[in-house]
């Protein structure tokens, strides 16, 4: 039985054998650096996943699956984004009587022709109805 197996395993399988091994183990490192880089870009505990990731191919596994589903950088983009859109939006309204979308500066309403805001008589500004004076020109509304 023992010279079967040592016929079987030559020095050539061996070398396969160990070449094998070798490449399993660089992977298995690969994936702790990979799970330990990513939670700490993902603002994830790196200490408590690389803990994770010792357990072999499954804790690189189980961290792909449960990690946070957005980069730091990526979830502060979204934000500055986010923010930009509300602020354009806040140039916007809509008229009161037909729903129509207006800027802010419109005095009347292009679809219903509802008058929105008032005009100053001085400046010709935009002036809210319930404005006293007007802040460009300090103009008061009659």
């Amino acid at each position: 039985m023992e010279e079967l197996l040592n016929s079987l395993i030559t020095p050539e399988v061996q070398m396969a054998i160990s070449s094998v091994v070798v490449v399993i183990g660089i992977f298995y490192l690969i994936s702790i650096i990979w799970v330990v880089r990513d939670s700490y870009l993902r603002g994830a505990n790196p200490v408590i996943w690389g803990i994770v990731s010792l357990v072999p191919f499954m804790g690189a596994f189980f961290y792909a699956m449960m990690r946070p589903p957005m980069l730091l950088s990526d979830k502060d983009e979204q934000n500055l984004d986010f923010a930009l859109k509300q602020r354009q939006l806040m140039n916007y309204g809509e008229c009161g009587k037909c729903g129509y979308p207006v800027e802010r500066e419109y005095l009347m309403c292009p679809r219903c022709s509802t008058q929105l805001k008032n005009e100053c008589a001085r400046c010709g500004h935009a002036l809210n109805p319930e404005w006293q004076v007007c802040p460009f020109c300090c103009t008061p509304v009659s």
